[in-house]
């Protein structure tokens, strides 16, 4: 009787923890969309036209109290009572609300921009990222242009707040980073990026009046609210910020930054693992990256890995002479990449994606290539940046390795299934573990060897350093932030490390120093799933069918790491009988 009791509880508190569930999912999505029109946006939800988010540390504070009410209702739920997926969507909205929740007790989170990103770069890309498929677009566009000299306000605020703090970013990275700003200060309205919605032709739903009309509110809005705001935070960041820029270089320079890094640790690996045990496992795969170099530069024919090294970087047989010419070998090569992914990969996107530059107003500063996602939404493709500046530093041998990772079957690839997926919304929009996100595009870089991209000596060296890139990163980010390294020792460490050209390396080094912990995901989540992947080898022999282990990584977005193992062994036992 006691068990049959037992049996009826559970079978009635299975429904009822699903509809909580279902209860607080719906309504973080709801407040999600609230507190971000640029999200709201994304998804073709017309709440956040012409609206600019609130970036204050007053909203950071509101934010983080309703997100720990989340966190209330969401332990409320017996975990036993939930289905494997209603588990899943569980642990992963837990997760992201705790992160975001211990963030905002740092001062560190007024450091609100880095030498690869910051808000008004973010917002010169909005001309890219919205649509003007109707009148409410345009309206909307424009409504954003007249928000944003507050939201650029707000940012000013928030920054001089961490500066005050002793909250501000290290001298050297951010020489030449004023260009980012006052590339977008134009002496005329049509000479602006904020501009090129209206440069083309007349859309059908407008009158030849009505769109002359609409020009003129542009050429308004770009020369007396957007322009002068960038001259703003110009005058703020050359008068203010950069003279009070630090001289040291690591985040545990800062208050509390010993603790702020174990805390990026953390949330960017989704493991416990500290930045001691993070540095140690970063040596030991440099020194067995190292071996696989030396083996490669030796088949070359050249004594060392070193001498191999100073001939690649030399020898201008490897590089564009022109920024088309660029474009074109890495628009090649995705194209011998889609031969190859279905045999992969069964299910695959729909949304395509381009090949453009990196905008000039960013590329000077900026790392080799970076993806942007498309909307289906919105119907927009996403985009395989690829930076253009500096031809001399960007070697044809580099490029399959880098559209693996950026374009198929890394980012474009996961991201845009990741918008596909049936899924709750805050997991297909909101869900970016960069341990995950940044571990497939990783991996994705070994699948190459199977598709034939390395074909020559330079290739396989160029596929070798871009993993080695991503070892060292997790001995000089944990160096410079808690053991004491210069930017220079960094520097030096990747130049005797890597393939990879000074002026990548220090741009890279940049990044790293100013966004502390990002880049320690990438080889700790690329090592989780290799490891995943010897085990479901070694666990079905013959059973094992990449395109469905595949599959089976890809199926539910991005996940703590925990989660995604947990999940490849229920693949693994199904995959059994």
């Amino acid at each position: 009787m006691k068990l049959l009791a037992v049996a009826l509880a559970l079978c009635l508190a299975a429904p009822a923890a699903a509809d909580n569930l279902k209860s607080i999912i719906a309504d973080h999505w709801a407040w999600s969309l609230s507190i971000d029109p640029g999200l709201a946006t994304e998804v073709g939800d017309r709440s956040g036209d012409g609206k600019l988010r609130d970036p204050s540390l007053a909203q950071a504070d509101r934010n983080a109290v309703t997100a720990k009410t989340f966190i209330t209702r969401l332990d409320a739920i017996d975990p036993a009572a939930l289905t494997p997926a209603d588990r899943v969507n569980r642990g992963v909205l837990r997760q992201m609300l705790a992160d975001d929740v211990a963030g905002n007790a740092f001062g560190q989170r007024a450091m609100n921009f880095t030498t690869y990103s910051g808000w008004h770069t973010g917002f010169a890309g909005l001309p890219d990222r919205a649509r003007f498929e109707n009148r409410a677009d345009y309206e909307s566009y424009l409504g954003r242009l007249a928000a944003y000299p507050a939201f650029n306000a707000a940012q000013i605020a928030v920054t001089r707040t961490g500066l005050a703090a002793g909250y501000a970013l290290p001298c050297a990275p951010l020489i030449g980073f004023e260009k980012s700003i006052s590339a977008h200060i134009t002496a005329r309205p049509e000479a602006s990026v904020f501009w090129t919605p209206f440069a083309g032709r007349q859309p059908g739903f407008y009158t030849s009046a009505e769109w002359t009309a609409l020009q003129a509110r542009a050429q308004s809005l770009i020369a007396t609210a957007v322009v002068p705001a960038y001259r703003d935070f110009l005058a703020f960041y050359t008068t203010e910020y950069f003279p009070k820029c630090r001289t040291t270089t690591g985040i545990g320079a800062t208050p509390g930054g010993r603790e702020y890094y174990a805390y990026a640790a953390r949330a960017m690996t989704t493991t416990a693992m500290t930045p001691d045990q993070i540095h140690r496992l970063g040596l030991s795969e440099v020194a067995r990256i190292g071996a696989a170099m030396d083996a490669v530069a030796a088949g070359a024919g050249y004594p060392d890995r070193k001498a191999y090294v100073a001939h690649l970087r030399s020898d201008p047989k490897y590089y564009a002479r022109t920024p088309q010419e660029l474009l074109e070998r890495s628009a090649w090569v995705t194209k011998q990449i889609d031969d190859y992914l279905p045999k992969i990969i069964g299910k695959l996107p729909r949304l395509p994606f381009s090949v453009k530059p990196i905008p000039a107003d960013q590329a000077e500063g900026t790392t080799t290539a970076f993806s942007e996602w498309g909307s289906t939404a919105n119907g927009r493709a996403g985009v395989y940046r690829v930076n253009t500046t500096h031809l001399d530093q960007r070697p044809f041998y580099e490029i399959p390795a880098l559209t693996l990772h950026e374009a198929a079957p890394g980012h474009q690839t996961q991201g845009s299934l990741q918008q596909e997926l049936d899924l709750p919304n805050f997991r297909k929009y909101q869900a970016t573990f960069t341990a995950f996100v940044e571990g497939w595009a990783l991996y994705a870089e070994s699948l190459g060897e199977a598709m034939g991209l390395y074909d020559t000596p330079e290739k396989q060296m160029g596929r070798y350093s871009y993993e080695m890139w991503r070892a060292n990163r997790l001995v000089v980010d944990t160096g410079m932030h808690v053991k004491g390294w210069s930017r220079d020792r960094a520097i030096e460490y990747m130049l005797a490390n890597t393939a990879l050209s000074r002026h990548n390396i220090e741009a890279e080094i940049n990044r790293y120093i100013t966004w502390p912990g990002q880049a320690l995901a990438y080889k700790i989540g690329e090592l989780t799933i290799q490891r995943l992947r010897k085990k479901a080898m070694a666990s079905l022999g013959e059973r094992f069918d990449e395109r469905s282990f595949h599959d089976a990584i890809l199926e539910n977005g991005p996940v703590p790491l925990d989660v995604l193992e947990q999940h490849i062994d229920g693949w693994i036992a199904s995959h059994k009988t």
